[in-house]
């Protein structure tokens, strides 16, 4: 005789995950969630029971319709790095797994694992080496072009001396469109002294940037403050880093609407880590707009110099920014979705790393 083993209770093992898992009906409502998932969320049980799934978050990457046609088809699918912005504004970036459930039928069953740190600081130590390997390589390109380009402008002055009034207009035009390729390649070089570190406030030099973005202000943004207080007085450059700023609020600017909005904000960190080191104290101030958004398209390629995702741009001005937080040991890091971009600017306070 055999004994029929017990079949486990599918609501005590999910109890046990680490990770979301959550069970939606064909009207994409919640049914059933477990205590991960609450965590993951930031809601209580209250908050969650019967809700909408897609109504629970400011914006995800995964549509309705995505979650409707799965249903449809009764195929499951999983996506790995979805972006995902809660109600109150918490960043998620996921990897998900749905499952079309056949008991009970018509419902979908999805994992959520929340992989935002273990990403963030792989791909903050990949786009540090893209960066630095780019620099390089414009920086041999620059000095391979401008030593002709010099010989050139000389020439041209040379033979304007023995040239009467009507030639000159010729090697006049050589030399000024030797200027123009010389003052590019200086921009591509970007800043060359080291930062000048003194013991100054953050937030006098936020205040700074944001009176000379007020003095030129074509669209009319709106701006709003969110500082906190606590950052103590630390040692950087306050002519670099006011211009790594500037160079972001610029670029906020140009892409909003007449009467958008920037929020800039500073935060302190604990035990964070920057470039693969970890600091007892980080600063970062953080630029927010409710502009259009940074086209999929370059997100990945947003800090690299000549690309740029507005008609006419040099592409160079957030290249240059990188390079300046990096000289101080920081980094820049940017999430956006259609509606909102956040540029991070992350200064270390401390100079001693754990």
């Amino acid at each position: 005789m055999t004994t029929q083993s017990k079949q486990p209770d599918f609501t005590a093992l999910a109890e046990q995950l680490t990770t979301a898992v959550l069970l939606l009906d064909s009207d994409l409502m919640l049914r059933y969630f477990n205590t991960a998932c609450c965590a993951v969320m930031g809601l209580g049980e209250k908050r969650l029971t019967a809700q909408y799934f897609p109504g629970l978050f400011q914006h995800i990457d995964i549509k309705a319709s995505h979650l409707t046609a799965a249903l449809s088809s009764k195929q499951g699918f999983s996506v790995s790095d979805v972006q995902a912005v809660l109600l109150d504004g918490r960043h998620l970036l996921l990897d998900i797994y749905l499952t079309v459930s056949e008991q009970p039928a018509n419902h979908l069953l999805l994992e959520l694992r929340q992989v935002d740190q273990q990403r963030k600081i792989s791909m903050e130590s990949l786009q540090q080496h893209q960066h630095l390997a780019a620099r390089e390589l414009i920086r041999g390109l620059a000095h391979e072009i401008k030593n002709p380009l010099g010989g050139l402008r000389g020439a041209a002055q040379l033979l304007e001396e023995s040239l009467d009034e009507e030639q000159k207009e010729y090697t006049q035009l050589i030399i000024a469109q030797a200027d123009r390729l010389r003052n590019l390649v200086d921009r591509l070089l970007g800043p060359y002294r080291p930062p000048q570190k003194v013991t100054t406030n953050l937030h006098q030099v936020i205040e700074q940037v944001l009176q000379l973005a007020l003095m030129d202000n074509p669209a009319k943004a709106r701006f709003s403050r969110d500082y906190d207080p606590s950052i103590p007085d630390f040692s950087f450059d306050p002519e670099l880093i006011e211009q790594a700023l500037l160079n972001i609020v610029r670029n906020a600017q140009q892409v909003l609407a007449d009467n958008g909005a920037i929020c800039l904000q500073s935060r302190i960190l604990h035990q964070h880590t920057l470039n693969g080191k970890r600091y007892k104290l980080v600063a970062f101030i953080k630029v927010i707009d409710n502009g259009p958004g940074i086209p999929a398209e370059i997100k990945d390629t947003l800090f690299y110099p000549m690309v740029s995702g507005k008609a006419g741009g040099t592409g160079l001005g957030l290249s240059i920014a990188q390079t300046l937080i990096h000289q101080h040991g920081g980094w820049i890091d940017c999430d956006s979705w259609p509606g909102q971009t956040e540029f991070t600017l992350y200064l270390p306070i401390s100079d001693t790393e754990e």
